[in-house]
């Protein structure tokens, strides 16, 4: 994807994200105009079952072809490069405190370019259990509980499996962070790792004046991150989230220019200033949540229009991500988290654990999954698009009133990688009622679509929970690949009963919010203290983002909404059956 130069007007900015399996780079001008966009494969190892680690050498590798692929093909000067941003996975990376060089994290600590532990490892689930049994005051502005996806757990775990030389010399990144200390080889930390992951509180929360608690630390093992003022995890708190001389940030403020290393990696020039980075989620409220539409009546100038805007970032998991003045404290729904994007706001994070990958998963496992991939091949459309197809011809030909109503007696509840939101369960499993002996790509596509309803549904039971406990909700605003599936979009509007918002850009919401975090830290930087950093995003925000289309839901009586709001309660009642299921078989054993 490129354009003419001559078209686009500097200065110009580029965003780079790091998912689960790959590394991108974009490039955008002044107006928000993504010019061109690089993507490159990164690998994951899982030796043993739910260890799953990855290299930051080789994803640092794959940034820096991403980011000089972009400058080729837009033809962009790289001195007219004036701001980048980074986000990535919530995942662990582990280096020598001194050298910064990798420091192997297992299974069996033989490759030691296998540093990072990716978010979805769930080895930690001895160490969670351990960490929530406190009951520590950090717990309350998590959920409740950590997640076994967090990194305290994690590095938890790497104490109790390695030698103790070896966690004696190492230091502790979330992967945002390693990417903006490779950036400019300044140790700042970003607020929204720190405080979503690792069970930082920031200034003022709690009484909280270094952000790390040393009885915490102490009381669950961890006493060696004590020690040097906390230094293998950042150091403490000490100022304001927005001075470039703290520590820590909220996203998008300058950190500082690039290295002249980083400058040879990237191809870029001292004339970059680096923002501090998000959690990949998060660049996908920052790339999706200011745009203007007709359900807000284009209300986007005050930064306060954006409490409400619930950010939906759909891959190969899905986020939820709500902002507002006071903090709302939710079981199951990670935070309230303060000053992470904007300083003196609150964050609320609820999330599924597998959504796209769910998708992928129920097709690949179907004895039906060739046929439909040769139907696919053959009228090149995605497999997603094929079923879709494929679900309107049996509405046609079984003359049902809606693809809703084809799969009214089917019950899928399909938490397959345990529960993060609202449940907080990671024992959670899938369960299916209503399966027959049928093979058939008919039967393919109308699981499909139970797998699709169930994401909905899910969805719907994260928002009730945030919205019993204060949050106010207004539109639900899209990002990621699952924006294209227009059934998935439909079954979110009508279980919801929220509008949703696609953004311009379907694919890449996530690493153009990179790019706009570059974008604001270059002005911020620029304008020094004369506007506050918030403001300075929110404008960035606003003036570059732009919506695609609204999906609005059918009228609350309609047939399809009053089937949805039935099958709801069955999903409901189906989560509960599990979880009592497991208690009287546990019962049992433990007789």
């Amino acid at each position: 994807m490129a354009a003419e130069n001559e078209q686009s007007k500097g200065p110009f900015y580029v965003g780079v994200d790091v998912g689960t399996g790959s590394a991108r780079a974009c490039i955008i001008d002044s107006t928000g105009h993504i010019m061109a966009i690089a993507r490159s494969p990164i690998k994951r190892e899982e030796l043993i079952k739910d260890h799953i680690t990855q290299s930051s050498n080789e994803i640092w590798g794959k940034i820096c072809y991403c980011v000089k692929t972009v400058i080729e093909e837009s033809k962009v000067d790289s001195l007219s490069v004036k701001g980048i941003g980074f986000d990535a996975t919530c995942s662990l990376v582990v280096v020598d405190e001194k050298r910064h060089e990798p420091v192997a994290v297992g299974p069996n600590f033989d490759d030691q370019e296998q540093n990072i532990m990716l978010w979805m490892d769930h080895r930690a689930k001895k160490q969670t259990e351990l960490i929530n049994e406190t009951g520590d005051k950090c717990l309350k502005y998590v959920g409740g509980k950590m997640s076994i996806e967090m990194e305290i757990p994690k590095i938890k775990w790497l104490k109790d499996n390695c030698s103790k030389e070896t966690f004696k010399k190492c230091k502790f990144y979330d992967l945002s962070d390693f990417l903006t200390f490779k950036a400019t080889g300044k140790q700042n930390k970003s607020l929204c790792a720190a405080a979503c992951k690792q069970g930082f509180l920031p200034y003022g929360v709690e009484g909280s004046t270094k952000g790390w608690s040393a009885s915490f630390l102490n009381n669950i093992g961890l006493e060696e991150l004590v020690e040097n003022d906390f230094d293998k995890l950042g150091g403490p708190l000490d100022g304001s989230a927005n001075d470039i001389n703290s520590r820590y940030h909220s996203a998008g403020a300058p950190i500082g220019t690039l290295s002249e290393q980083a400058c040879k990696d990237l191809g870029l020039s001292k004339n970059c200033i680096v923002g501090s980075g998000v959690i990949d989620a998060y660049a996908g409220w920052v790339g999706t949540v200011a745009a203007s539409s007709d359900i807000d009546n284009q209300e986007t100038e005050d930064i306060n229009h954006a409490i409400g805007r619930l950010a939906v970032v759909a891959g190969t998991s899905s986020c939820h991500i709500a902002i507002s003045r006071e903090p709302h404290f939710v079981n199951g729904i990670w935070g309230p988290y303060k000053d992470i994007i904007f300083e003196n706001f609150w964050c609320s994070e609820g999330g599924q654990t597998c959504t796209g990958e769910l998708l992928a998963y129920v097709l690949k496992v179907h004895p039906a999954y060739e046929q439909l991939q040769s139907i696919s091949d053959k009228t090149s459309s995605s497999v997603y698009d094929t079923l879709n197809s494929i679900l309107e011809d049996m509405v046609a030909t079984q003359e049902k009133r809606s693809v809703i109503t084809l799969g009214k007696h089917l019950f899928y509840y399909g938490d397959l990688r345990g529960n993060r939101s609202p449940l907080g369960d990671a024992e959670m499993r899938g369960s299916i009622i209503g399966f027959s002996m049928d093979t058939t790509l008919s039967d393919l596509a109308l699981k499909y679509y139970a797998a699709c309803e169930f994401i909905a549904q899910q969805t719907r039971h994260i928002i009730e929970t945030m919205t019993k406990a204060g949050h106010r909700i207004k539109a639900l605003y899209m990002s990621g690949g699952q924006c294209r599936n227009n059934l998935l979009m439909d079954l979110l509007t009508n279980a919801t009963g929220y509008p949703v918002v696609i953004p311009e850009y379907i694919d890449s919401a996530v690493v153009f919010g990179a790019a706009l975090l570059g974008a604001s830290a270059s002005k911020s930087f620029e304008l020094k203290k004369a506007q506050s950093h918030e403001v300075t995003l929110w404008n960035t925000m606003k003036y570059m983002t732009k919506s695609e289309k609204v999906i609005m839901p059918q009228c609350v009586e309609s047939s399809d909404r009053k089937l949805l709001d039935v099958k709801y309660q069955i999903y409901l009642d189906m989560a509960q059956k599990q979880k009592e299921y497991r208690s009287m078989v546990d019962f049992i054993e433990t007789e």
